[in-house]
């Protein structure tokens, strides 16, 4: 299967260092979100300094420096990068962030330092990736009783364990 879908998103730069989204392979699946400092253009807040230190066992708010028009029906959904997950111990402090089709706010990534050392982050290095991803508009309705399964109520675990 070679098709691929695309969509359109908007975004705008909120500080000088602000660098948009992008893929960095054709089969990149999610494009990298980048760390930017400087102050806000519009002039509410001075900026991060040149760096930020995560200490070890910290989760540190990350401004992108951007914001973005989600298309209704999508969601960004942002992940931790790999190389920065598994080799440096640092992960998005809430797993998976999730921004909203109408959120038009400056994208933060909250980051968790897991690891034994502090670690350092300026303007332009790639802190995270973001997919945009379609979501199914959820109506829930109460109901007195559900559809009974083979599973039932069975929690964490009750599969058995796998080899």
């Amino acid at each position: 299967m070679t098709e691929r879908f695309e969509c359109v998103v908007y975004g705008k730069k909120l500080r000088e260092d602000a660098q948009l989204p992008k893929l960095m392979t054709g089969g990149s699946a999610a494009c990298d979100l980048c760390a930017a400092l400087a102050p806000k253009a519009d002039g509410s807040d001075s900026g991060f300094g040149e760096e930020i230190v995560i200490e070890p066992g910290k989760t540190v708010l990350v401004p992108t420096g951007i914001s973005a028009a989600i298309p209704q029906g999508f969601g960004g959904f942002i992940f931790a990068r790999s190389g920065l997950g598994i080799k440096k111990g640092i992960t998005p402090g809430n797993c998976v962030g999730v921004i909203d089709s109408d959120y038009r706010g400056e994208i933060m990534v909250g980051l968790y330092n897991r690891s034994d050392a502090a670690f350092v982050i300026r303007s332009g290095d790639r802190i995270a990736q973001m997919a945009v991803i379609p979501v199914v508009l959820q109506n829930w309705i109460e109901a007195e009783e559900l559809d009974d399964t083979e599973r039932g109520s069975g929690g964490f675990g009750s599969t058995g364990v796998g080899k």
